[in-house]
């Protein structure tokens, strides 16, 4: 499954128009894809540049056009090397490395999908990138396999890294399992399969729980760490209309609140507007997330 067929599922589970994800998973690889519903997508690229950890599987003396064992091969050598060395090869990719993404990847060049270019036997030049590889921890060596974890950074490409460590030890190397356990503080262990989402929420549905569940997590609970401010009963039309006001209408409610820091608001009676920032005597939207 595509982490575009996880977002159509959901979008019909909660009949829900606006969904989004924050970092594609390729269709070989499973784990945790963080979803965005309705206002919540303006969460997506704050979210997806968080640091994400896997655990891989190399396969060695293979390399294929996708970087990956779904692909078509393009050749195979003999693994030579030891465990010790194989072990070695993929420590040392640790840290900040130039890596130059796929032809088979879901980014664009001059408007057009790598991914649509590749299948139609185009490849065009692409930039490389500066990426981190950090935690890395090997797993299991029994060649011509090596199972590793890695924490890396976002942009980066596990699919290009194993290919890259083939390609350091002279053999070739692709992909051929990878699952996510970590994206941002969003954890495989707590994660929930389509199945048990469409489930819990039929459940909750039956309780009369209106849309407020408990296993969606609410926006405001990625600003926690702002200031909470209640809204005067006379500003919360104008503000809910997208109006300016000014740090002057707010009676003593935004005292310490210093020019350029940001804060929550919310209605009188409990209801998240948005985020917005103090500016000059004005205060203004940042994100808007009231519906």
């Amino acid at each position: 499954m595509t982490s575009f067929s996880v977002v159509s599922r959901v979008r019909r589970i909660f009949d829900q128009k606006k969904v989004g994800h924050t970092g594609t998973l390729d269709p070989d690889a499973e784990g945790v894809l963080v979803v965005c519903l309705g206002r919540a997508t303006r969460l997506v690229e704050r979210l997806a540049l968080g640091t994400k950890t896997y655990e891989a599987v190399l396969l060695l003396g293979v390399t294929t056009d996708t970087q990956d064992s779904s692909g078509t091969v393009l050749g195979t050598s003999p693994v030579t090397v030891t465990e010790a060395e194989a072990a070695e090869a993929v420590l040392s990719f640790a840290g900040v490395q130039q890596q130059t993404p796929p032809m088979y990847s879901a980014l664009k060049v001059d408007g057009k999908k790598l991914v649509d270019l590749a299948r139609r036997g185009i490849e065009v030049e692409r930039k490389s990138r500066q990426v981190e590889f950090s935690e890395m921890e090997i797993l299991d060596v029994a060649l011509p396999r090596v199972r590793f974890r890695v924490t890396c950074t976002h942009g980066a490409y596990i699919r290009t890294l194993c290919s890259d460590i083939g390609e350091k030890l002279g053999c070739g190397g692709v992909m051929e399992h990878l699952i996510r356990t970590r994206t941002g503080e969003f954890l495989l262990t707590d994660a929930l399969t389509l199945a048990e989402i469409e489930a819990r929420k039929k459940e909750e549905d039956a309780e009369g729980r209106k849309g407020a569940y408990t296993f969606v997590r609410p926006v405001e609970s990625f600003y926690e760490d702002l200031p909470c401010i209640i809204l005067p009963e006379e500003l919360v039309r104008p503000v809910l209309n997208g109006n300016q006001v000014k740090k002057s209408d707010f009676p003593d409610r935004l005292k310490g609140i210093r020019n350029g820091q940001e804060i929550r608001l919310r209605t009188p009676e409990g209801a998240f507007v948005g985020i917005f920032r103090l500016d000059k005597g004005l205060v203004r939207t940042v994100k808007y997330y009231y519906d």
